[in-house]
Parts: structure tokens; sequence; C-alpha cells
């Protein structure tokens, strides 16, 4: 090798530029923590350790032995860090240290973005993607093997020290059992778990009581012969609904006779005949035997369907996870993951996944904007935060570059710093969403398909007719050209992004646990992303 490292790699290697950047971006945050002085050999500059994991980041090396050895043996991460490898331990420790110090890291990125002229937002595109926990699905438990769990553990525990006060007296004796001393603190983390069970359990049944008030006020309000306007809610039962109306419609036509009999009573008196015929009796009346027969097929359903659950198997869960694949954490009863209780079980494409959902937003030149890593099993609730998170980037984006550096279109012509439209799939489709306030956007109501053959059979043009629903709206503006061209560009900006992040980043598995350690590695991926974009482009920090 020759004897200066700077002629180990080309001049254009990503090494440089990494390292150029990490002298270009405040690192103080980063040193808060790191030790200075003392006994020992001196602690490893941050400055060094933060190059070296933007540097495996980008090249898809994520654990921290993989680090460790690749210092030894690659030219590259010798370069970083100076022949002096540090080992896993360390690695490992500063990544963790580091979590809040990576959110300034990714915000000062996007100011390089903006000099380099990255950041095209006339168009931002929001997917959520799932991303594995280092946890197993199987390790999995219900609120009852939990509780069952920790009072063994107190119950072993007791055990242990009434035999050894027999046996020692006061004196300390022997450590305890490897199983009563664990140091991944498996009695804190089933503690843990049972909170976060409780904490659900409890929104449940507060949800459940809430519909059930709201289910029974619709059911009064139906019986009462005066029924609200709009859907049925969902908790309402569909035999107390079917009763309620054959008791709203006996109720009425008990009226109609006895005003009938009202009626002639006074022309009798008045020495009149009564015209037409009377009404029939109650149990005869058209109305009344529709709704008779509407509550015996409400009893008759209800009924087949208890059958079918009564020859279920008494677990449940078991018995739909062998006939579906659905894991039994997903059934009734809430559970909670001894590894990572922070993770939850979700559904994606290929399956069932342990893990979180990665939130995701990126411009039309595949800059990402913002991220986010959320528990939730789905995305409604996750456009309006991201929308707004995606904006103030956008700003900072716009503050920080002039107008050399402003991206432009085919005709040289200066885009707008202020995001144009948000683009985002079916996953986001509610009614809030197309109405909160923020940036004007796209939210689909079906597949991308399905819109390519409404468009195709049903196509819209000009603005939506009046009176039409925010959801009508959307769905005629779907249908147009101009709608069709911007969310053609959102399965060609996002997506492509997360497939990155995935398989160019590795960012398949989080490598550390718990959700704020998720959060920040997504983000911290993200920002390494970002930089291999600066990098492509060929601007460098230097100029």
């Amino acid at each position: 090798m020759p004897p200066s490292m700077r002629d180990w790699l080309p001049a254009g290697h990503l090494v440089w530029f990494v390292l150029e950047v990490v002298a270009e971006v405040d690192t103080s945050a980063f040193h808060v923590r790191a030790r200075t002085g003392g006994a020992g050999r001196a602690g490893f500059d941050p400055d060094m350790l933060l190059a070296l994991l933007i540097y495996a980041y980008c090249h898809g090396q994520l654990s921290s032995r993989r680090i460790e050895e690749l210092c030894r043996v690659d030219v590259a991460f010798r370069v970083i860090c100076g022949n002096d490898a540090p080992d896993h331990v360390t690695v490992a420790r500063f990544r963790k240290a580091n979590e809040q110090a990576v959110t300034g890291l990714f915000t000062q990125v996007l100011s390089l973005c903006a000099r380099a002229g990255l950041g095209r937002v006339g168009i931002v595109a929001i997917d959520g993607t799932k991303i594995a926990a280092s946890a197993a699905m199987a390790a999995n438990r219900g609120g009852d093997w939990l509780r069952a769990a920790a009072a063994g553990l107190v119950r072993q525990a007791g055990e242990v020290d009434a035999a050894e006060d027999a046996l020692f007296g006061d004196a300390r004796g022997d450590e305890l059992p490897a199983e009563l001393a664990d140091p991944r603190s498996r009695a804190a983390r089933i503690r843990e778990c049972l909170g976060q069970i409780d904490e659900e359990n409890a929104a449940a049944v507060a949800a459940e009581q809430a519909k059930r008030v709201e289910a029974a006020r619709y059911t009064e309000q139906v019986r009462s012969g005066k029924p609200p306007l709009g859907p049925v809610p969902a908790a309402v039962d569909p035999v107390e609904l079917a009763q309620a109306r054959l008791d709203a419609e006996r109720s009425a036509a008990a009226t109609r006779i006895a005003g009938w009999e009202v009626k002639a009573a006074a022309a009798a008196a008045a020495g009149r005949k009564m015209t037409g015929f009377p009404p029939a009796p109650v149990g005869e009346q058209g109305r009344v035997v529709r709704a008779a027969q509407a509550l015996a097929a409400a009893r008759d359903t209800a009924g087949k369907a208890a059958a079918r659950e009564a020859t279920q198997s008494p677990g449940g869960g078991s018995a739909r996870q062998a006939s579906t694949g659905k894991p039994a954490a997903a059934g009734k009863q809430p559970q909670r993951n001894l590894t990572d209780p922070d993770s939850r079980i979700l559904k994606t494409g290929n399956g069932w996944v342990q893990g979180y959902n990665a939130q995701i937003a990126a411009t039309d030149d595949q800059l990402i904007l913002a991220t986010d890593a959320v528990q939730d099993a789905n995305d409604t609730a996750q456009l309006e935060p991201m929308m707004h998170a995606a904006a103030a980037a956008a700003a900072h984006l716009a503050a920080h570059r002039d107008e050399a550096t402003r991206p432009r279109d085919g005709q040289g012509r200066p885009l707008p710093g202020t995001i144009g439209t948000v683009a985002a799939d079916a996953g986001y489709d509610t009614e809030h969403n197309l109405t909160a306030p923020g940036p004007d956007r796209l939210i689909a109501d079906t597949t991308r398909g399905q819109l390519a053959r409404d468009t195709q059979d049903q196509p819209a043009t000009g603005e939506p007719p009046p009176g039409a629903t925010p959801r009508q709206a959307m769905n005629h503006r779907l249908r147009t050209e101009e709608g069709q061209a911007i969310y053609r560009r959102r399965s060609v900006t996002v997506e492509p992004v997360n497939g990155h992040l995935k398989d160019r980043i590795g960012l398949r598995r989080f490598s550390r646990r718990g959700l704020s350690a998720a959060k920040a590695e997504l983000k911290f991926a993200a920002a390494c992303a970002n930089l291999l974009k600066i990098h492509r482009t060929g601007w460098s920090p230097a100029t």
C-alpha cells in the first residue's frame, strides 16, 4: 500500500465525500457524550464514528460486528478509522447514545441537498412500508400468559429467598440462578408489556362503551319512529334494530287505526257514513308484516353465526392461524412482544411481520423530505403529520438555496419552493384526510389499476359537479388527465425510495429495539440515502 492513506483510493471515491460532509456539518451534538479524558485509552473521535456509520449504511452494512470486521479488512473502512479499528461495542454504543442527534443531522443533510440543487417539491409523495423489528413473532404473549409469568417470577423469587435464608441466614450466599438474574431484565419487560396491554384494554373498553351508547341512542330513535339520517352505526345489534323497526311500525299502525276510529265516531255522531275501508288489524298491515319478516331473518342469521362460533376450537386463535395463516397475536386478545414490546404485528403483501410502519415523504426527484416510524397497522392517521413535516422540510430547503440552485423544469424555469400537490395511495383515504388543512392533495380511493380503468371508461374533465362531496370531487379529479398525470408520478417517486432504503441501504430489519430507536435509525438511513443522491450529482461541500 502507498505510504499515504490518501493515495489508497481514487479522488472521486465515496469515502472522501463522506469525510467532507462530516467536516462540513455541525457535529457538536455527537460530542456531548463523548469521553475526552480520564484513565485508560482515549475514546474514539465522534466525527470518525459518525463518518464510519454513514459510509457503512451507504453500503448496506448495518451490523456493528460486520462494521468492526470491515474496519480491519476493507480499504475504505480502514481509511475512515485511520487503521485504528473500533470494536463493535463502541460502534453499537455510539449509535445508541446519539438517537436525538440524528434528527439534527438529517436536517443538515437537507441543507446540503438544497445547496446541491436537489428537492423538486411540486409533487410530494407519501407512502408507508413495513420494516421488521429486531424481534421474533414467536415472542408475542397475551395478557393472561404475561400475568402468569409475572406471578411465577415473583413466586420463584420468594421461594429462592426463603431457601437461601434457611441455608445462609443473614449471609449473602451465592448469586441468584441465571433465570432470576437475566441481564436483559425479563421481569421489567413483562411489566412493560402488561402495562401496554392494560392501557390498550382500557382504551378498547372506553371505545366499546361509547359505541354501545351510540348504538342504544340510534335504536331508540328508530323505535320512536324518527330514525336519524346517515349509515347505521356498526355497533348496533341487527336483531335489536329489527325489533325496534317492528315496534315503530306497530306503533304507527296502532296510531293509524286509532285515528280512523276517532274520525268514524265523529262521522257517526254527525249522521254521516265514513267512506273507504277501515285499516287492517295491526298484525296484518303490510309494513308491520315486512318488519316482522325482517326480524325473523335477523334472528335466523344471528343463530347461524352463534352456531358457527360454537363449533370453532375453544382457543379460537390457533384454529384461525391454522386455517388462514394469520398469527394468533393478531386475533382478539391484545398481545405484546417480550423482545421488543413497542413493535407490533403488521400485515404486508408477503404475509405478517413483527415490526414498525415506516412513513416516507419524498420529492419528485426522490429526495426524502420526512420520515417517521409508527406502531399503527394502517396509514390513515399518518397523512396529516407527514404533510406538515414535508411542508416544514420544503420550507427549510427553500431557505437554504439561492437562485442558482433552485430546481428547474425542462424549459429552465425555476420551480416553486412550496409543495404543489401531495400524492398518496388508497391507504390514506379518509374523509378527514381529504378535508384537513394543508397542501393540495390527491388521494386515491382504489388501486392504481382500477384508477386507470376508471379513467379510460369514465374520463372526466373540468371542475367536479356542483354539490359534490369531498370524496366525489377527489374521484372526479383522479379521472382527469391532470389527476392521472400527478398520481402516476407517485409510484415512481416514493416507491423506489422505499426499495432503495430496503435493498441499497439494507434497512429490512431495524438494528435496535424500541420505537425511539426505530425512528432514529429510519431517519439516519434516510440521511444516508440523501447523501448518496448528492454524491451522484457530483456536487461537493467544498464547491
